[in-house]
């Protein structure tokens, strides 16, 4: 029973080899749904391995924090690039 083979599409990705790349992304689920739902699944994995614990601590939400640090200075990095390059005096 544990000898069946799983197939490609049903893999998680650490598990596909380089070959099967190919059929494993042209087996995913890019429709505006699809792309919902894969967030969803996403959240609650986050939620249920880092929130919803009983001995809960700070690693959650400082991954949130940290994640929220990188993406607003992803968004103002045009302007912090800007005021670098001024020449004061």
């Amino acid at each position: 029973m544990a000898d069946r083979a799983v197939p490609v599409v049903e893999k998680r990705l650490m598990e596909v080899k380089l070959g099967e790349i190919g059929t494993w992304v042209g087996g995913r689920d890019f429709t505006p749904n699809g792309m919902i739902s894969s967030v969803r699944k996403g959240y609650e994995r986050y939620l249920n391995k880092y929130i919803h614990v009983k001995k809960g601590g700070i690693g959650g939400l400082s991954m949130v924090l940290a994640g929220y640090v990188v993406l607003s200075y992803v968004w103002s990095f045009d302007h912090i690039k800007h005021d670098r390059m001024r020449k004061y005096h």
